[in-house]
């Protein structure tokens, strides 16, 4: 059973959608975590049940995050995703809090070539479970920030959270706003 709710953060309202889990901290496996006015974001459906219960440890990982006081999730996810976008997501999973990554640095780490860069942004693009699998440590070989669904505003604001140093990329340079 699909299950939902919602939660108050600097990022606006959180649209949390999860699936029950025997084997998941609280009870429920998170399967998206949407923005307001998310590109692709998850939409409630019919047939969901709403339950802020089942989320209660989800929430207070949430809530720790946003407070700086939790620099690593530990949340089970509900798998999703062909072959290709699971690798680049398991590969997000390993940048650490407060330091950013390329595009070209993902494909990297999972043996992609070059070329596939695009294809890594596709995927990472499609990230169901924003904030909590970090595609906003993602930017730009220049260092600018791109590409995040839930819009520019808010990858600057979690960088910010995370302090990454200065609002800059490893390397120096400023961060475009």
């Amino acid at each position: 059973m699909t299950v939902y709710t919602t939660m108050d953060s600097p990022l606006g309202r959180l649209l949390l959608v999860g699936e029950a889990s025997a084997t998941a901290r609280g009870g429920t496996a998170l399967a998206s975590l949407s923005v307001p006015e998310q590109k692709r974001g998850a939409v409630v459906q019919e047939g969901w049940h709403e339950d802020a219960d089942a989320f209660r440890e989800i929430v207070a990982q949430l809530r720790s995050y946003f407070d700086g006081r939790l620099t690593c999730f530990d949340i089970e996810y509900v798998t999703s995703g062909s072959e290709f976008q699971q690798r680049v997501w398991k590969a997000l999973e390993t940048v650490p809090y407060g330091t950013t990554v390329s595009y070209g640095e993902v494909a990297a780490r999972i043996g992609a070539s070059r070329a596939a860069v695009r294809a890594v942004g596709t995927a990472i693009g499609a990230n169901p479970l924003l904030v909590v699998r970090p595609c906003h440590r993602v930017i730009g070989a220049t260092g600018a920030l791109t590409g995040y669904a839930g819009g520019l505003e808010r990858k600057r604001q979690l960088l910010d959270l995370e302090n990454v140093p200065g609002g800059r990329p490893p390397g120096g340079g400023d961060l475009p706003s």
